[in-house]
């Protein structure tokens, strides 16, 4: 693996689903979920969120070739998904939470939890498509998924040690800290939409270039 690529590809996959995106997520489980429970929705969940990407990074480019879709196409869709769930994050719906089973909660309900934000997070799997389909190699393909990879593994540890830290940090902590996450995923959402219409050619979106 080329040392500049893989770190450029870990940098980009840290902003998108490092600890400091999931760790909030798993903290909403520590309240209702005993550590030997987190510790298995955290094993079961980051296992999930590794097949996810292996699948998708090796796949890329037949994926959209086979689909049809296109790089701004990707990034739109990506786009949108992620800033309806971050105003979710921020009115405090909990979109595709499994509320109802907060009072028995279980390992199925909290793994469930974790598919919008962590497993198949739609800004994570955006870049995994959009940086494994940059390149038409196999080598290129492995930096990116072994660069997911090491992300991924970094938010499990991340989580696993934390975790008596999270239990004990107060509901109404969480719940706050999730709402300012959630100003701040919206906005990460449309900046990819604005990344996705630039590339179609629609112009004086991106005044920051």
């Amino acid at each position: 693996m080329n040392a500049f690529t893989f770190s450029a590809a870990f940098i980009a996959f840290f902003s998108v689903v490092g600890p400091p995106k999931v760790l909030l997520a798993f903290g909403g489980l520590a309240q209702v979920h005993d550590p030997r429970q987190l510790r298995n929705i955290a094993l079961i969940s980051s296992g999930a969120a590794v097949l996810v990407g292996l699948l998708t990074g090796t796949t890329a480019p037949w994926l959209l070739d086979v689909f049809h879709i296109s790089t701004p196409a990707l990034q739109l869709a990506g786009g949108v998904i992620f800033f309806i769930y971050a105003v979710g994050l921020v009115l405090g719906l909990h979109l595709g939470s499994d509320t109802a089973q907060d009072d028995a909660p279980d390992l199925v309900s909290g793994v469930r939890e974790l598919l919008m934000p962590y497993v198949v997070s739609p800004l994570a799997m955006t870049a995994v498509l959009i940086e494994a389909s940059e390149r038409d190699s196999f080598s290129w393909r492995s930096t990116v998924v072994g660069a997911y990879v090491a992300v991924i593994a970094l938010d499990l540890v991340c989580v696993l040690f934390l975790a008596p830290v999270l239990q004990r940090t107060h509901h109404a902590t969480i719940e706050l800290l999730g709402r300012l996450l959630g100003l701040l995923l919206a906005a990460v959402g449309v900046d990819l939409v604005l990344d996705g219409l630039y590339d179609l050619g629609v112009t004086g979106l991106q005044a920051r270039y």
